[in-house]
C-alpha cells in the first residue's frame, strides 16, 4: 500500500511509534502490522524524515523590509490567545497538529529516531559471513618425538579433524588424547589443567592417521584459546589428563 492509502488507525499507530507514544498494547499491535505490510515501514521512514527536517530547518535571513512584519507577527503570537481551544474537544490525543506533538515530545522523538534508525541499519546489513576454518600446527613438546599433527576446526559447525604423522604406536591400554588448553579465567568448564578433551585416537606404525574430533564452543571465542595439545592417556579414562603434552601448538 502507498502511504496515502494507510488507514487512519494505522497512521495514528505510525505517528505514535515515531514519537515514542505507544502503549504496550498498541506497540504489540504495531509490530504485528509492521511484520506483514512493508508500506508501514516506508511510512515510518517518511515521518522520521519529516521530523528530522522540522528539528533542523534551513536557516533563512528575511529581507530587511520584512523584518518589522515578522517581529509584529511574533508579538501577536506571544500575546495570550483568548479564543477557545478547539483542540481540547477532540477525543484522541494524537489528533493534535504535528507541530504541537513534535514540540511536546522532542526529547522522545530524538531518542526514538536514533533507536529506530539503528535497527533499520542493522536489518539492512548483509548477513555475517561465516568464520573460516581454524588450523593449528602441532609440533613436538619433547625431544624424543619427531612427529607432527595438524588440527582443523570449523567454528560454525563445531566439527574438526586431526591428522597426525609419525606418532609411535602406544602400548595396549593407552590412547592419544587431543586437548584444547584455555587461558586463565576463561568462562568455560575445564579440567584442573585448564584443558577440554576433544577426542582420543590410536595410530598404526608408519601410517598417517586422520581422526574426527568434537571441538567445544570455545572455538567460537578463540581469544580464550592458549594451545592445542596431544597427550598419551589411559584408554579407559583419557579425560583424567594425567600426562604432559607430546605435541603442542604455538611453539
Amino acid at each position: 500500500m502507498a502511504g496515502s492509502m494507510l488507514s487512519e488507525h494505522i497512521e495514528l499507530l505510525v505517528s505514535g511509534y515515531v514519537l515514542g507514544d505507544l502503549s504496550a498494547e498498541e506497540a504489540e499491535e504495531f509490530q504485528r502490522l509492521l511484520a506483514t505490510d512493508p508500506a508501514i515501514a516506508q511510512e515510518v521512514v517518511r515521518m522520521q524524515n519529516v521530523l528530522e527536517q522540522s528539528f533542523a530547518p534551513a536557516e533563512v535571513t528575511p529581507p530587511t523590509h520584512l523584518r518589522a512584519a515578522i517581529l509584529e507577527k511574533h508579538r501577536a503570537l506571544a500575546a495570550p490567545n483568548l479564543a477557545p481551544d478547539r483542540s481540547k474537544e477532540r477525543p484522541h490525543r494524537r489528533r493534535a497538529t504535528w507541530g504541537n506533538l513534535a514540540g511536546l515530545a522532542a526529547a522522545g522523538v530524538i531518542l526514538a529516531l536514533g533507536i529506530n534508525n539503528y535497527q533499520l541499519r542493522q536489518a539492512l546489513q548483509p548477513p555475517t559471513q561465516p568464520d573460516e576454518a581454524l588450523t593449528y600446527g602441532l609440533k613436538p613438546a619433547i625431544a624424543e618425538v619427531s612427529a607432527s599433527a595438524t588440527v582443523v576446526v570449523d567454528p560454525n559447525r563445531l566439527e574438526g579433524r586431526i591428522t597426525a604423522q609419525n606418532l609411535p604406536p602406544l602400548p595396549p591400554g593407552q590412547v592419544y588424547a587431543l586437548w584444547v588448553v584455555l587461558k586463565p579465567n576463561a568462562p568455560f568448564t575445564t579440567d584442573p589443567k585448564s584443558a577440554i578433551l576433544m577426542g582420543s585416537f590410536e595410530v598404526e606404525a608408519g601410517r598417517t592417521t586422520t581422526q574426527t574430533i568434537t571441538p567445544p564452543s570455545v572455538f567460537r571465542s578463540r581469544e580464550w584459546i592458549a594451545a592445542v595439545a596431544v597427550t598419551a592417556e589411559n584408554a579407559a579414562a583419557p579425560q583424567e589428563h594425567e600426562n604432559q603434552p607430546i605435541l603442542i601448538s604455538g611453539l
